[in-house]
């Protein structure tokens, strides 16, 4: 796709790198057929051929108006057009440049910009887990259509006390703490069985991907910095990487190289913790795990959330993991597209959110299953909203039934 870029951004790396993405684009539509947003509502503007065209428009000079930010504003950021392209197009990096671009040349209301920058406030801060308690100590209390909203607190494992040899930094994130601890202290359980101890880092915090999404950069930058300070002690003294048990943030961890390339005191160090950043099925499929049948009797139907299966690539994963030890696996139809989440899509996009969210668990109970396992926090409380399903963290299926091997 040839592109003349407009003079305000064409002499900028940001522009010579949007520059590259729209040069791959061929226009070919292959995208449009996977696309959730152009799916459900049949507008090429909804589609990532159409918001590629508005994102080039806006680069080249024509005014952006309040449609444009809609549009892209409706992106589920899936990145299951990135899949699906045959020129490896990074509409994902391409959407963020344009949302910035559009951020500024159609300043949102001092209403909304309050709203979205309270939003990460509030997720990230401390508020979020004092709030989420109270609502969950007068659950019962509450019309059904209300309390299915609040996510019921399941039962917490102890966490191994011995220090292995080996050790790896968790994130322990924002919102994953309150809304499902038994997560990370499933993960810690399973890998102390392979010889590895977890490790956290107190002054890590959110990765960074809500503020980012929401094209607030200057808190997704100084969030990432943080987190790289704080990690950083931890691999010089030996820590071999970190994992992430929620691949939101891993997609996000993965790509801090990328996105603090021209920060001149951070690019080097964000390069290599984005180099040795894994999602927690990829440490378990490479090591020695045994083989067990103790999962036998139980279906299970995998939502493989698009952050891993399209934004880290990575596909097949956990239900390599869950035959390895005997669960019966439920077939999925269009197991690609999107559950609707999306990180703070959810919220700002309600509407869509909720149809996306219905025809995943249209899909994933088909095939009555006894349960439904994801890689994703916030995947996992969308849908368990509304299904009549168990949704859990596929870890704490592993946790259940793993052997005692170490």
């Amino acid at each position: 796709m040839q592109t003349k870029l407009a003079a305000f951004i064409s002499d900028t790396s940001t522009g010579r790198e949007a520059q590259a993405i729209l040069g791959r684009c061929v226009h070919c539509g292959f995208c449009t057929a996977t696309c959730p947003t152009y799916q459900l509502l049949g507008n090429e503007l909804d589609g990532p051929r159409g918001r590629i065209y508005l994102i080039k428009s806006m680069l080249e000079g024509t005014a952006c108006s309040k449609s444009t930010l809609l549009h892209l504003d409706r992106c589920l950021t899936c990145r299951s057009c990135e899949t699906t392209c045959p020129s490896g197009v990074e509409y994902g990096r391409l959407l963020e440049i344009g949302r910035q671009v559009a951020e500024k040349a159609v300043p949102r209301s001092i209403g909304q910009r309050l709203s979205r920058r309270s939003l990460v406030w509030f997720l990230t801060g401390g508020l979020f887990p004092v709030l989420l308690g109270l609502g969950r100590s007068v659950r019962k209390y509450l019309p059904e259509k209300v309390a299915r909203y609040i996510p019921v607190r399941y039962a917490v494992s102890e966490k191994p006390t011995t220090r292995r040899p080996r050790q790896m930094i968790v994130l322990e994130g924002c919102v994953q703490p309150a809304l499902s601890p038994n997560i990370n202290a499933a993960a810690a359980r399973v890998l102390d069985r392979l010889g590895i101890s977890l490790i956290s880092a107190s002054d890590a915090g959110c990765c960074g991907a809500l503020a980012l999404h929401l094209s607030i950069e200057d808190s997704a930058r100084q969030t990432m910095r943080r987190n790289i300070d704080a990690w950083w002690p931890l691999l010089e003294s030996g820590a071999e990487g970190i994992v992430m048990t929620a691949s939101g943030c891993g997609v996000t961890v993965k790509e801090y190289g990328q996105v603090l390339a021209d920060d001149s005191e951070y690019a080097e160090k964000a390069k290599r913790v984005s180099s040795v950043t894994w999602d927690l099925s990829e440490i378990l499929l490479r090591e020695p795990m045994a083989a067990s049948s103790a999962g036998r009797g139980v279906s299970v139907a995998v939502q493989t959330p698009c952050t891993l299966q399209h934004g880290q690539g990575i596909n097949g994963s956990i239900e390599e993991i869950l035959s390895r030890l005997g669960f019966q696996q439920v077939t999925v139809e269009n197991p690609h597209l999107c559950c609707g989440s999306a990180g703070s899509y959810a919220i700002l996009q309600s509407s869509i959110a909720k149809r996306l969210r219905q025809d995943k668990l249209n899909a994933l109970q088909a095939g009555e299953p006894n349960v439904i396992a994801t890689a994703n926090v916030g995947c996992q409380v969308h849908l368990a909203a509304q299904s009549t399903v168990p949704v859990r963290h596929w870890i704490e299926l592993v946790d259940s039934v793993m052997p005692l091997s170490h």
